[in-house]
Parts: C-alpha cells; structure tokens; sequence
C-alpha cells in the first residue's frame, strides 16, 4: 500500500532561469535553498517552513502554464502582500478575493505559471 508522509516539493518549470529567480528571490522574497546546474540548465529551491518550491528550466518537455498545479503562498499581511505586489506591476490573473475562511489572489510569475496569495482568517487552519 502507498502511503504518502509528506509533499516532497511543488515545482514550477520556468523558460529563463535567471528571470525566474529574480522574480522568486526580490519579489516573493523566497528563501533561497539548493541551486544545482547541469549542462547550462539549473533547478532551483526555496525552502518556506517545512516545504519547498522549485523552479527549473531542466526539461523540455515540462512547460510553463497558468492551467497547471498552482501554490498558495500564505502570507503574514494579506494586504500589504497586494500592495507590493501591485506596486511591482505583478499582473493579477484574479484580483484580491475573500471567501469565509481567507483573503487570496492569483498573480502570474514571468513565465505565466500562477501562484495564489493567501491568508487564512483567525481560526481557521
């Protein structure tokens, strides 16, 4: 039987590594983790709490896009979180909503992968 203990890590495929980064590292302000290159392409980890997000340019055959798996960066000021980013010119693939349990909003990172913006309101998990 299969049982699952934990998500190894989300991962994004990005076409300019170095655009990438820059948007991942300055603009989400991601912890940098592991960076391994291989024949002029890399994969790239950013380690937030237990979990991790990786961009790489490695394959091919993975390809950018805003219809793929997503992840939901849980942010400690939602509001300020949409300001700054609005203040990059971070185009907005949904605007800032709020449901009964959190605040969220989609942005686009360079490549057109998307990414939610999240908070979870008080007493919810």
């Amino acid at each position: 039987m299969l049982k699952v203990t934990e998500f190894a890590f989300t991962g994004y495929a990005v076409t300019d590594l170095a655009r990438a980064r820059a948007f991942y590292e300055t603009v989400l302000n991601l912890p940098l983790g592991t960076v391994f290159e291989h024949e002029g392409h890399g994969w790239v980890e950013y380690e937030v709490g237990p979990h991790v997000l990786a961009i790489t340019d490695m394959s091919a055959d993975w390809k950018p896009s805003k219809d793929g798996g997503g992840v939901a960066l849980e942010v400690e000021d939602f509001d300020k979180s949409i300001e700054w980013l609005k203040s990059k010119d971070i185009p907005f693939l949904s605007e800032p909503l709020e449901t009964p349990v959190c605040h969220m909003a989609l942005i686009s990172d360079p490549d057109g992968n998307s990414i939610c913006i999240h908070k979870r309101k008080s007493g919810h998990q």
